[in-house]
């Protein structure tokens, strides 16, 4: 990665925004041409000269954005740099990550490239984080003096709504304090960011940060969600099932919950394998090697579950096949194991039939839990950090 600076004109200092006051505004962009020129021209409109700042675009696009940035960045007053990904890893959560880490400004403000986000409240998210001591400011529809009218049709009101009622649910004790957890709008520390941490999938980027890392002290203001200036919104039903996946992975993280919802993924395996036992009978198979081959379609069912929805992040450490079938061998393995273990708690604890089989499926369970990850999903002992092989291309206009 090649990078050049550029220094921004004088600054005039202030009372108002304490310093440290200076801010990177990071844009995430894709395929926004037609609504780049607009919001420089509104950031330039609405941040104040006393406030040093510099853009940011971090720009996954396949069109001509990078080069309509550079266009309209010669009428800006401040520094504008363009950080193109040639490969979109984590979608424009991982573009934001990319923003945090290459951002040199105490402040970092996260802002949509679709004009939906009002520049003018970015001077308010800085001062607001300075008065309070936040190691967070977020912008939300939620709290009273915001709204959500820039929201296209009922629908997208009804998913966005939906999307907060479950976020909240299910990380009560982390978004705390947080009425707008899909907001994309938000103000953050640089020395909060702890980027490493971090492993996004898909656009809630906020998300991904309250949950993984979130500053001790966090505070909001309002704001209204704007109509889109130009182009149609990126929401799609492949980034809501991403959205699932990434709640999925992040309820996942502790090892509790990690066993909670292997023993659920493995409930629905049962399913398959009836399915599978049903149809291989009535053609005529004998129920045993049935059952046999049954058995490998739930396992195969439980495999492609953990690996979407518990393991994700870890899938790197091995190629999928070694992953596939060191999973095969393990659940295998636990049906072989699961009879001389009942043999075991009758004849030498005393146990009846029924309470050996439950103590045996426990034990096999927590082993087999236990075995997967240690040696499906753990980084290998002598593997090698990766290596960034310098396709992000990063730019001074």
């Amino acid at each position: 990665m090649s990078q050049e600076s550029t220094v921004p004109g004088e600054v005039v200092e202030t009372a108002e925004i304490p310093e440290p006051g200076a801010v990177t505004i990071v844009v995430p962009t894709f395929n926004e041409s037609a609504n780049v020129r607009q919001l420089l021209h509104q950031i330039t409109e609405a941040v104040p000269a006393r406030l040093p700042c510099e853009v940011l675009f971090v720009d996954d696009s396949t069109d001509d954005t990078p080069e309509v940035i550079q266009e309209a960045a010669q009428d800006c007053p401040f520094p504008v740099t363009v950080l193109h990904r040639e490969e979109p890893v984590g979608g424009l959560g991982g573009a934001v990550v990319e923003g945090l880490k290459a951002a040199t400004s105490d402040w970092i403000v996260v802002m949509d490239g679709d004009c939906q986000h009002p520049p003018s409240l970015v001077p308010d998210l800085v001062a607001t984080g300075e008065r309070a001591n936040a190691g967070l400011v977020v912008a939300s529809r939620y709290i009273k003096g915001g709204s959500r009218a820039g929201l296209a049709g009922s629908y997208r009101v009804a998913v966005s709504r939906g999307a907060t009622w479950l976020t909240k649910a299910l990380f009560p004790r982390r978004l705390h304090g947080i009425s707008d957890p899909m907001s994309g709008f938000f103000a953050i520390r640089r020395s909060a960011v702890t980027a490493e941490v971090l492993q996004p999938l898909g656009y809630k980027i906020l998300l991904e940060l309250a949950v993984r890392s979130r500053p001790r002290q966090v505070t909001e203001v309002p704001f209204v969600f704007q109509d889109r200036f130009a182009g149609e919104s990126k929401s799609t039903a492949q980034e809501g099932l991403r959205f699932l996946r990434h709640l999925a992975g992040l309820r996942a993280a502790s090892p509790v919950a990690r066993m909670v919802g292997f023993g659920l993924i493995g409930l629905t395996g049962f399913l398959p394998n009836l399915l599978g036992l049903w149809a291989l009978t009535a053609v005529g198979m004998h129920y045993v090697p049935a059952e046999i081959l049954a058995n490998q379609l739930g396992v195969a069912w439980n495999f492609l579950l953990i690996e979407h929805l518990l393991f994700r992040e870890r899938r790197r450490h091995r190629r999928w096949w070694d992953r596939a079938g060191r999973f095969a061998l393990l659940a295998n393995a636990d049906l072989v194991l699961r009879i001389p273990l009942i043999a075991l708690f009758v004849h030498q604890l005393h146990l009846g039939v029924l309470s050996a089989t439950a103590l045996a499926l426990v034990t096999t369970f927590v082993l087999r839990f236990v075995a997967t990850e240690a040696l499906v999903y753990l980084p290998r002992r002598a593997a090698e950090k990766p290596v960034r092989d310098g396709r992000t291309a990063r730019r001074a206009v």
